[in-house]
C-alpha cells in the first residue's frame, strides 16, 4: 500500500459493452478489469472504437449493453485537448483541482510540479489558445493527473509530444503503477506492452 491506495483493488470492471452507430457494430461484448497497481493497454486498427470504449468507461458516452463499475476518483485524458482557451494554465489546475477537493494553490504547485515533470514551465500567464498543440497536450495530460486520481484513462495523449516528453509520459505511467494507481492507455506505439499487465485488442477478428 502506497498513500492509502490498495494494491489489487478492482478500480475499473467493464463487462459485456457493446456499441453500434447505426448498423455497424463497433464494439461487441467487450470486457476488461483494471486493478490498483496496474497498467492496462488497449490497442487495436483505427476504427476499431479505442476511444469509444475509453469514452464509455469515463461515463462521457453509453453503451448499448453491458456495465462499467468504477471504485474510486478518476482522470480522464482525451486524444484531443479539452482546453478553456482563454484560460492560463494555472486557472486549469485551480479549476480541476477543485473539482477533486484540493485546494486553489496546492493544485497549483501540484501542476507546476507535473508540468516540470514534461519539460514545460506552466507558470508563464499565457492562455491556453496560445500554446503550441504539444503543450496543449501536455496541459491535457496534468489536468488528468492532477489531485493523484484512483484511476487515470488516456487516450493516446501523447499525441504532439517531442521525444523527450514522450519518454517522460511513459516514466509517468510506470510511476503511477508503482504508486498503486489503475492505468489505462490506448495507444498505437506497441514496442512497450511487454512493460504493461493488461493488452486489450480491439481489432476486429477475420472470419
Amino acid at each position: 500500500m502506497v498513500d492509502g491506495m490498495d494494491y489489487g483493488r478492482v478500480r475499473l470492471r467493464a463487462e459485456g459493452i457493446t456499441k453500434r452507430y447505426g448498423r455497424r457494430n463497433v464494439l461487441s461484448g467487450v470486457d476488461l478489469t483494471v486493478r490498483s497497481g496496474e497498467v492496462a493497454a488497449i490497442v487495436g486498427a483505427n476504427g476499431a472504437g479505442k476511444s469509444t470504449f475509453l469514452k464509455i468507461c469515463a461515463g462521457l458516452a453509453g453503451a448499448d449493453a453491458g456495465t462499467v463499475t468504477i471504485s474510486g476518483t478518476v482522470g480522464y485524458c482525451p486524444q484531443q485537448a479539452g482546453l478553456f482557451q482563454f484560460l492560463r494554465a494555472d486557472e486549469h489546475f485551480e479549476l480541476f483541482g477543485a473539482g477533486r477537493d484540493q485546494p486553489r494553490p496546492a493544485a497549483r504547485r501540484s501542476g507546476r510540479r507535473m508540468a516540470r515533470q514534461l519539460s514545460w514551465n506552466a507558470s508563464e500567464p499565457t492562455a491556453a489558445r496560445h500554446l503550441s498543440g504539444g503543450t496543449q497536450q501536455k496541459l491535457n495530460l496534468v489536468l488528468a493527473a492532477i489531485g493523484d486520481p484512483d484511476l487515470i484513462l488516456l487516450d493516446e495523449p501523447y499525441q504532439g509530444l517531442d521525444r523527450g516528453s514522450y519518454t517522460d509520459f511513459w516514466e509517468w505511467v510506470f510511476r503511477w503503477r508503482q504508486e498503486g494507481r489503475a492505468v489505462v492507455v490506448v495507444t498505437h506505439m506497441l514496442n512497450l506492452l511487454d512493460r504493461v499487465d493488461t493488452v486489450l485488442d480491439l481489432t476486429p477478428v477475420e472470419v
